[in-house]
């Protein structure tokens, strides 16, 4: 069976998780962790790499040992150092490490005093009020596990964007090698660029005795037939993912890549209009009585109904069918109008890579621009940067911009907005800098009007160009911190601020939903990759995506411009500070 990146990295969090339960070495902890990262940003599969004997220490972070364990995973599929540590405590705690509030210490408190090895444990005895009497807890502790639970729950089985790709693409690359095979498309909530997938639906053409279902439930890393047919089949991936293969007719290809891209509501919308033209629309086609008179191609299913194409991202019944029928759908925004990356991280804190390795990999991209953003004082766990390591940073950069071709790097930071909503770091340094993204990064828990109240004033600070993944959440892991995001919305227009749509798999922050609220109220975003090694530029493809679905345009997106243009933008957004 192929290993994905993805099930190395999944292997080295949990040797990660369980060192940190049994408090190991915090240096021995990160080197599996950062390993992670970077096995999971990779754009080229590492067992691909290993194959084609290409040294994997070369990757950032990755020693002779690290490598060594890589090989054994991709070799046996599985790892001695996890075997070792899954025996010396219970597989469960694991999973409650990833309770927002449980750190190793209190997952062991929780299983050296009350037994507990499972979120359904910890769910009970947190409902039973077991949890607060414990040191380190209270009850809004309790109250906050309670309801970091329920939100897992929600989340379910689904798998974020980026990770079904890694079992989605591979896949489909696969289908489309078969002598026959014509077309092959991932549709569903992957193609509309859905945070997160439960299912995969990939529609097939092929010319009449291709074996493409033999071929699809005898896939290497088919775990379970679930159905078999000439026309369809299921199949479990020993990911857990559940995809279904569909081989379709040629004349009904359109009409089903329509009908299986979803989503509901607008396909509901969609053949509601049929009704009302008398015509019935499936994923056959489109039908007048009996003849069939559209359903090739997508775009003719929707022209029968006097509407331009509707691109996939756009189709959760918001608003897109009107516009479509009045010609106002938005041109929105592609990979390829993204021309800078303004939110990025060094080894100089927690990234990866030097200066020169980060510019050489951004321009290597296809990008201008680069701002090294890298953490201030107050995130210590980062190695945030003092003025002092600030001020040395920048001479650096100035440095390495003279020996630059293609490419500029900009002097910035991410700053932290404290408690109280003021800055990390003094005015002095921060006017010497090009540009300034200021993140929330501490006291998630805040009440609604004092977090709000938080993030305005950072925003209204006269130096503060962007708020970096504005509501903080982790998908799957972290809800939003509670903050009225229309107002933040309405004051970035006041403010002069800039809004950060974060490409990170498990940030996509702002929302689809906010990225439409900004560009409503005339509030510019920022696609950035949060990168912290050079593979993570890969990742705005994702932000894209995002900021897609939420109807965004090249122009409502400040890192489309050129360097001078952007620069110009900055300085005439800032104004006087904006009452908060």
């Amino acid at each position: 069976m192929p290993v994905h990146n993805a099930d190395i990295a999944a292997v080295f969090d949990e040797v990660a998780d369980l060192l940190e339960i049994q408090q190991a070495s915090v240096f021995r902890v990160r080197a599996y962790r950062n390993a992670a990262r970077v096995i999971r940003d990779q754009t080229s599969e590492v067992a691909t790499m290993l194959e084609r004997g290409e040294d994997v220490t070369k990757l950032p972070g990755i020693g002779k040992d690290l490598a060594a364990q890589i090989g054994e995973i991709v070799t046996s599929g599985t790892s001695c150092k996890l075997e070792e540590l899954q025996k010396q405590l219970p597989a469960g705690l694991v999973e409650l490490l990833k309770i927002p509030g449980l750190g190793p210490k209190k997952v062991k408190l929780l299983y050296d005093e009350l037994k507990i090895t499972s979120t359904e444990q910890l769910a009970k005895a947190a409902e039973k009020g077991q949890l607060h009497a414990l040191p380190g807890f209270g009850e809004k502790t309790e109250q906050a596990i309670l309801k970091a639970l329920k939100t897992r729950e929600g989340f379910g089985k689904r798998l974020m964007l980026a990770v079904a790709a890694q079992y989605a693409e591979p896949l489909a690359a696969f289908l489309s090698k078969i002598k026959g095979v014509k077309q092959v498309v991932i549709a569903g909530s992957y193609r509309r660029c859905k945070e997160t997938v439960g299912d995969v639906d990939i529609l097939v053409t092929a010319k009449e005795g291709t074996p493409v279902m033999d071929r699809f439930v005898n896939y290497d890393e088919v775990a379970q037939v679930l159905a078999e047919g000439t026309t369809k089949s299921t199949v479990l991936l020993k990911s857990g993912l559940q995809v279904d293969l569909r081989l379709v007719p040629q004349e009904c290809f359109g009409a089903a890549l329509q009908y299986f891209t979803g989503s509901q509501a607008h396909n509901v919308a969609v053949r509601d209009l049929g009704v009302k033209a008398h015509l019935k629309i499936n994923e056959y086609g489109v039908f007048r009585g009996d003849e069939r008179i559209a359903g090739d191609t997508e775009e003719s299913v929707y022209q029968t109904l006097g509407l331009r194409w509707i691109p996939p991202e756009l189709r959760e019944a918001r608003g897109e069918i009107e516009a479509a029928r009045s010609g106002h759908l938005p041109h929105l925004i592609e990979l390829s109008d993204i021309r800078g990356d303004l939110h990025s991280h060094t080894k100089a804190t927690d990234g990866k890579n030097t200066l020169a390795e980060m510019a050489r990999a951004a321009h290597d991209f296809g990008l201008e621009y680069l701002a090294i953003t890298e953490h201030s004082r107050r995130l210590t766990v980062a190695r945030g940067l003092t003025p002092e390591r600030l001020r040395e940073h920048m001479r650096e950069i100035d440095k390495l911009n003279e020996e630059l071709d293609g490419i500029v790097l900009l002097k910035s930071i991410e700053v932290d907005i404290l408690q109280d909503g003021s800055l990390d770091l003094p005015d002095d340094v921060l006017e010497e800098l090009d540009l300034v993204v200021a993140s929330v990064h501490s006291y998630f828990n805040l009440p609604r009007d004092q977090q709000t109240a938080r993030v305005l004033k950072a925003m209204s600070h006269p130096r503060v160009t962007i708020i970096g993944h504005p509501s903080g959440r982790l998908i799957g892991v972290r809800e939003a911190y509670d903050v009225d995001m229309e107002k933040v919305i309405k004051h970035a227009a006041q403010s002069g601020c800039v809004l950060e749509v974060n490409s990170h798999p498990e940030r996509l922050d702002l929302t689809d939903v906010y990225c439409r609220m900004a560009k409503e109220n005339g509030v510019l975003v920022a696609i950035d990759s949060d990168a912290h090694n050079i593979y993570d530029f890969n990742n705005l493809r994702y932000g894209v995506g995002q900021a897609r679905r939420g109807w965004l345009e090249a122009k409502d997106v400040l890192n489309t411009r050129s360097l001078t243009e952007m620069k110009k933008v900055i300085s005439s957004l800032k104004k006087e500070p904006a009452s908060a």
